[in-house]
């Protein structure tokens, strides 16, 4: 997703023939493993009551004395979600409700295969947002990241249980609905209500997995690939709204040449009501509410088509490796700016991006991959997971080259397509395309707290035409990476590199000319920060 506060300044995220590749794709953090999901809502617009049938067949990875199952209770302010029936493969069992969990009493072993049918209905704390839009009319969207999707369904809400999923929802017929996959049906029923069910073949894990119902004006601009791909605006906005968005066609097209192929049934980008920038559910991305007014738009809309293969089809195992989700899509926006406009565009972005870790981190200097937050998973949508994710991938791509930088990114979207990675799965498969040892560089830049901080003092000697350089690592941890310094007389400019790994380097360098100053870093290669000394 794209955070509004993190990323602003940027520029100004079938049940048995899924079965195979849902087991490899996961550690579920329970000892459930869910195969798939059948979600069916009814929606009204007499209150924000609503009420959910769901059948969640599951496979079970270790031996357990109940079953649990993510779910909000309902609360003293009478919101949250009340259970009013379980039944195991259509035999009723007993169960119970804590304030986060529904406790199935079911002994199960290891292997087992059950279907579990749970009906409910409440109001919705979080999750499912039910609210007005900027016109006054009324919508629901979900609004699931990180681990709200539990708010209003049943589920095993973490990122490394990826289940297929079903969305049957009926609501009154003036509605149309939107969710991840192929719609299927759409049938008209009494009352003035309709039933839409949207069908999704793909594992997701349940943060992208959603629904939004609202009264839409839908463009359908085309196919790309055989994707269908459409707009899907609020009828107000639909002039400016069908304009902005139909840029969604121009992005497709370069992350399917450039990574792999989609994999999903469409991609449908939805004006909505989430609390992000730009949420990357699955198929159906929902942007903010004025995004159709946006100047940043078609930045949005690359960072979040990214997702769709970084973060959607290539999950995170789990939290703390969430840069692979977050770094990938804010850097592959980067690399489609620069094949678009050119390298200065990508370079004006890193260096503000750079200016964003280096300000994030005087504050709260943590790694990128950070244990830290589990309590509070909104306190990882920062620059580390974003800008600094970024600059580590072309940290990464500088250090191999493009060749195998873009040879490493497709093997590992074909290796992990499907399914969960984390860091250290990156890491291998980049050492073994490049045949690199790549330790030292993936500890130090994401499990290593902060950055360089250099203190560079430099000073010419005339008689020896030579320049002496005194580089001092004034952060707590020496990092090693090689420095490039610019040395400049006028117009005469010669470029060298010094290779870092202890606290204080020194190098004597011969030069053909007098420098009148130098300039670190002057391609934008490196995250860091130096104060640069001249010494009579």
């Amino acid at each position: 997703m794209k955070n509004k506060s993190v990323t602003t300044n940027a520029f100004t995220t079938l049940i048995g023939l899924f079965f195979a590749t849902v087991l490899c794709a996961q550690i579920p953090t329970n000892g459930i493993d869910v195969i798939h999901y059948n979600f069916n809502i009814f929606l009204n617009d007499s209150n924000d009551i609503i009420k959910g049938n769901s059948e969640i067949f599951t496979q079970f990875t270790r031996d357990k004395k109940e079953v649990i199952f993510d779910f909000v209770n309902k609360n003293s302010a009478g919101k949250g979600m009340t259970v009013t029936s379980v039944s195991k493969n259509n035999i009723a069992v007993n169960f119970s409700q804590d304030s986060q969990h529904l406790f199935i009493n079911d002994p199960v072993f290891k292997g087992t295969k059950n279907t579990y049918h749970i009906s409910y209905e409440g109001i919705p704390t979080d999750g499912l947002i039910i609210t007005k839009n900027k016109f006054y009319n009324r919508t629901f969207f979900s609004d699931n990241w990180p681990n709200r999707a539990h708010n209003w369904i049943p589920c095993n809400d973490h990122p490394s249980d990826k289940a297929t999923v079903d969305f049957i929802v009926t609501a009154p017929e003036y509605y149309q609905v939107i969710s991840n996959g192929e719609k299927i049906e759409e049938t008209n029923l009494p009352h003035h209500f309709k039933l839409t069910h949207w069908k999704e073949n793909v594992p997701l894990p349940t943060k992208i997995m959603v629904i939004g119902v609202a009264k839409f004006a839908v463009n359908n601009i085309g196919n790309i690939d055989c994707i269908p791909v459409s707009s899907w605006v609020f009828p107000e906005d639909k002039d400016s709204g069908f304009k902005s968005y139909a840029i969604a066609k121009n992005i497709l097209p370069w992350f399917i040449n450039n990574v792999g192929s989609y994999a999903f049934e469409k991609l449908a980008n939805v004006q909505s009501k989430t609390i992000f920038g730009g949420m990357e559910n699955a198929s159906c991305i929902f942007y903010f509410e004025n995004s159709v007014h946006s100047k940043t738009i078609e930045s949005l809309f690359v960072h979040e088509i990214a997702h769709q293969w970084f973060g959607d089809h290539v999950t995170e195992k789990d939290w703390p490796h969430l840069w692979l989700s977050e770094g990938f899509a804010t850097y592959m926006t980067d690399l489609f700016f620069e094949s678009k406009y050119g390298i200065d565009t990508l370079k004006s972005l890193l260096k503000a991006q750079r200016k964003q870790v280096l300000h994030f981190s005087k504050g709260q200097e943590t790694p990128v991959v950070d244990t830290t937050k589990k309590e509070n998973l909104m306190d990882l949508l920062n620059p580390n997971s974003y800008q600094k994710g970024a600059w580590v991938l072309h940290m990464l791509r500088r250090k191999l080259g493009d060749s195998l930088f873009w040879k490493g990114i497709r093997t590992y979207y074909r290796a992990y397509a499907g399914s969960n990675a984390n860091t250290n799965d990156l890491q291998n498969i980049f050492e073994k395309v490049s045949q690199t040892d790549l330790h030292q560089f993936f500890n130090q830049w994401l499990y290593t707290a902060g950055q360089p901080i250099l203190k560079i003092d430099w000073s010419y000697d005339q008689i020896k035409k030579s320049v002496l350089l005194k580089i001092e690592q004034t952060q707590k941890n020496p990092f090693e990476f090689p420095l490039k310094i610019q040395f400049r007389e006028g117009n005469k400019v010669l470029v060298r590199t010094i290779e870092l790994k202890t606290k204080i380097t020194e190098k004597k360098i011969l030069l053909p000319i007098r420098p009148t100053e130098i300039i670190p870093d002057p391609n934008v290669d490196l995250l860091f920060r130096a104060n640069v000394k001249y010494q009579q």
